[in-house]
């Protein structure tokens, strides 16, 4: 019962890495890059026993020629071939178990990707008070963009022309006379 749940969470995490980075993957094959991406946050690759290029050679001995990704089938196979590389000093059988606990329930990590910069240089640039010309019409006093009106020049049907300031007063003269 224990190696089924055990098996359960391998077919779990296989299928998380299969989509991890793909709108269009269904779960049931595995790519490259995403293999290599297992393998790292599983700390299979240690840079010692196993490394990146190792990683890759396996996917390609373990995939069909002519195909690009591997099947859950193939993944395991794949680990298996791993295994005693990556745990020497194991029997073969320990090793695949070992290699397979490394694996088991594991989603890929987001953390780390992508750093939010927060230096002078960026606050400058962002800063929407130092905007000068053409871009300054695109933000408010708040700093708050116009959206469309700051991006496009929006035609007034009111008779006058863009910038003149007296706008909608002709009433007011022809009436005071």
């Amino acid at each position: 019962m224990a190696e089924s749940a055990d098996m359960e969470q391998l077919v779990a995490s296989f299928k998380k890495f299969a989509v991890h980075g793909d709108t269009k993957a269904t779960g049931k094959e595995m790519n490259g890059k995403n293999w290599a991406k297992m393998c790292k946050d599983c700390k299979i690759i240690d840079g010692k026993n196993v490394t990146g290029t190792d990683v890759d050679i396996m996917f390609t001995k373990v995939k069909p020629k002519t195909s690009r990704v591997i099947t859950y089938e193939e993944f395991q196979k794949a680990l298996v071939d791993l295994a005693p590389k990556r745990f020497k000093d194991q029997s073969k059988e320990e090793a695949v178990q070992s290699i397979f606990q490394l694996v088991e329930g594991k989603e890929p990590t987001n953390v780390g990707i992508t750093k939010v910069v927060k230096t002078a240089t960026v606050d400058r640039l962002t800063d929407t008070s130092k905007y000068t010309g053409s871009h300054k019409e695109r933000f408010d006093g708040t700093g708050k963009g116009k959206g469309r009106g700051g991006r496009e020049e929006l035609v007034e049907k009111t008779g006058y022309v863009g910038a003149y300031k007296n706008a909608g007063t002709y009433s007011e003269k022809t009436n005071t006379k």
